[in-house]
């Protein structure tokens, strides 16, 4: 009797041992399985201006935004990347039907860019200074980009883009554009100051992805 008593409780002990590490092993892999801390905000992002102008970095088709007290829409956004970096351009329209780019980038500073297209221009790309009326740029940077696309841009959903931009001063610039097999396209640009653009967003909430 004795004996069966102590094997009992020789059992049960071990019965108890095993959950101990199974309990234990399945904390260990939820650990595992924990998500990874948030990436750390920007402690210099200007989120005063964000609450008061609307945020650029949130543009999207169908939004409107005011730049120098001209109202444009927002017709299209193209989304591209480059090893690791990423910007937008938006295509936008005004009720007179001119049309401008905006591009919104992060370097690391948030920098607004109003193009305008001079389709008459036959300077082309490359050399370390180009001049263009009147006026000398200098090379800055160029490479080859992958875009999405989403509203109306006039291109395909997808594609890629070889550009080289070009700088006159701080605030002037110039750059070269070529989607696919297409002729380069060139833009005039003008460096915006933060006060300048206002965002009316239009789209209503993003949607999760």
């Amino acid at each position: 009797m004795n004996g069966t008593v102590a094997y009992l409780v020789t059992a049960v002990g071990c019965l108890v041992g095993v959950a101990g590490v199974v309990v234990a092993l399945v904390a260990m892999r939820r650990s595992k399985q924990r998500p990874s801390a948030p990436t750390v905000a920007d402690p210099f992002r200007d989120h005063d201006a964000d609450a008061l102008r609307g945020d650029p970095r949130r543009l999207r088709p169908g939004d409107l935004v005011e730049i120098r007290q001209v109202t444009y829409a927002v017709r299209g956004s193209l989304h591209l990347t480059e090893g690791g970096w990423s910007w937008a351009e938006h295509l936008l329209d005004t009720a007179d039907g001119t049309r401008r780019w905006l591009s919104v980038e992060e370097d690391p500073d948030l920098e607004l860019v109003l193009w305008t297209a001079e389709p008459t221009a036959t300077v082309t790309p490359g050399p370390a200074t180009v001049q263009f009326d009147g006026r000398w740029y200098r090379s800055d940077e160029s490479g080859q980009a992958r875009w999405t696309a989403t509203g109306t841009t006039g291109l395909a959903p997808t594609g890629s883009v070889r550009y080289h931009d070009y700088e006159a001063s701080a605030e002037a610039r110039l750059s070269f554009e070529k989607y696919g097999d297409a002729d380069w396209e060139v833009a005039r640009g003008e460096l915006l100051r933060r006060p300048e653009v206002m965002v009316y967003p239009q789209a209503g909430p993003e949607k999760m992805s």
